[in-house]
């Protein structure tokens, strides 16, 4: 990844958003020739001066202390994800060639962690990456993402599911919130893991492939990703509106469990035990294969 791009570019983006109204100061008529606030006047809100701030939004942020990044993040009205990939921007900054730690290429799922799944029979759970591969599934999980896997291509990747696999569409009844989410994700995972190159690869093959992960990936969007509720049309069992919570894995840096679930009594959790049982007679109850 271009870590000083991606600062660069992080940092405009957010300053456009915030209109001088919102960030409390006075308009005295007159055309702001650029969208949202001016560098001088996130300089002023984070007290700093405007010519240290100019060289931060170049893409700069070797030495920044943590002092200034929080004020920056209080001038832009940062949320605690865009907090977050700022202080993963400036963490990459601040490393040098020698000291950058890479996340190894494969991750082997543990014994514990694959039968902890397989204990879940009433809840689709699964295990990712950062990259958004699934390494780990069990057999519920694995029915409910049903059309990623009719492929040979293994381990799944969601990203590439979400926007490669016309089936995407029909899975998701709300795409563009699922496409959003997906390049959250991964703009996130980036900003963790700027020298991933298997991370690289797969958003230069999107961006490559698909205009519309290209446009949200310039957005500079992030977002955490640890609870909420996520639909699916399901193509056995139909409308599916599902709890999610993700943990990330503390034994093993850079996974995330994530396990749906469903109120008690309501129709999905009356549709996700009748996937149950399609899922016993239709589904292979093996974890998936890596590449």
């Amino acid at each position: 990844m271009d870590t000083q791009g991606d600062v660069r570019e992080f940092l405009a983006s957010r300053r456009a958003k915030i209109t001088p109204e919102q960030a409390g100061i006075p308009c005295f008529g007159g055309t702001r020739r650029v969208p949202g606030l001016r560098r001088a006047e996130v300089a002023l809100l984070a007290g700093v001066s405007p010519d240290y701030y100019t060289r931060l939004e170049r893409g700069n942020l070797a030495g920044v202390s943590d002092s200034v990044l929080d004020a920056i993040a209080r001038a832009l009205q940062l949320d605690e994800a865009e907090r977050s990939h700022l202080y993963d921007l400036a963490a990459a900054a601040n490393t040098t060639g020698r000291t950058r730690q890479r996340r190894p290429a494969k991750q082997p799922i543990r014994p514990g962690v694959q039968s902890l799944l397989d204990a879940m029979t009433d809840a689709p759970a699964f295990v990712r990456n950062g990259r958004l591969d699934i390494l780990a599934i069990n057999p519920l999980g694995q029915a409910l993402y049903a059309p990623a896997f009719t492929h040979a291509a293994r381990p799944v990747n969601l990203a590439r599911f979400c926007f490669l696999d016309p089936a995407a569409e029909d899975l998701y009844p709300d795409w563009n919130n699922a496409a959003d989410t997906t390049v959250n994700l991964l703009r996130t995972e980036a900003g963790r893991d700027p020298y991933n190159k298997a991370l690289t690869d797969l958003v230069g093959e999107l961006a490559t492939r698909s205009d519309d992960f290209r446009t949200r990936w310039a957005a500079h969007n992030v977002r955490l990703h640890h609870t909420g509720v996520k639909h699916f049309h399901h193509p056995v069992v139909g409308r599916l509106d599902l709890t999610f919570e993700a943990m990330p894995l503390p034994a093993d840096p850079g996974l995330t469990l994530t396990a749906y679930s469903a109120t008690a009594g309501s129709p999905t959790h009356d549709a996700l035990r009748l996937l149950s049982s399609w899922a016993a007679t239709h589904t292979p109850a093996n974890a998936p294969a890596e590449q």
